[in-house]
């Protein structure tokens, strides 16, 4: 008997709609400039401003555009010291999985949550105000977890965010 290894989250999901030439401009726009107006866009993309509005309602409804932020200098805000965390997990239940990436996600520190293939389960960059913080972090949020059985931890010397994906 065959049975469907698809995990429940991912089964009666439509493939995604592709995206077209328009949509792929404002995707491209918006990335490079989240505070555009609609005005703005609408000019950039060669569109009516009603449909350039409806089209990224639809792009956000539709699950393609999952926000808009803003990128901090984690200097600014008193965390001159960034790093990333690599993390092995001692058993890998969904259980174990969702226990580790809800406290990650609920760190202050915390700037992304990365669950990974490989030698790790997850990579955490997190942002502290200087080493003393890191260490602290490290023994209270990661090391003292029981479902933990490793930590490695790499100094951040710099990081860029690409203004958009390359491909679309």
């Amino acid at each position: 008997m065959k049975t469907d290894r698809t995990p429940k989250n991912l089964r009666n999901v439509a493939p995604p709609e592709p995206l077209d030439r328009i949509d792929q401009a404002l995707v491209t726009a918006l990335q490079q400039n989240a505070r555009l107006s609609n005005k703005e866009l609408a000019a950039r993309v060669k569109l009516a401003e009603s449909s350039c509005h409806e089209r990224v309602k639809r792009l956000v409804q539709r699950g393609v555009l999952r926000g808009f932020h803003a990128d901090v200098d984690p200097r600014a805000i008193g965390a001159a010291l960034q790093a990333l965390v690599a993390v092995r997990l001692a058993r890998h239940t969904s259980a174990a999985v969702a226990t580790f990436r809800r406290a990650m996600l609920d760190l202050p520190e915390a700037m992304a949550v990365f669950h990974v293939a490989g030698a790790n389960d997850f990579l955490v960059h997190v942002a502290v105000p200087d080493s003393d913080a890191l260490r602290d972090l490290i023994l209270r949020a990661f090391a003292a977890r029981p479902e933990v059985v490793h930590v490695e931890t790499s100094l951040i010397y710099e990081h860029a965010r690409t203004a958009a994906f390359g491909g679309i």
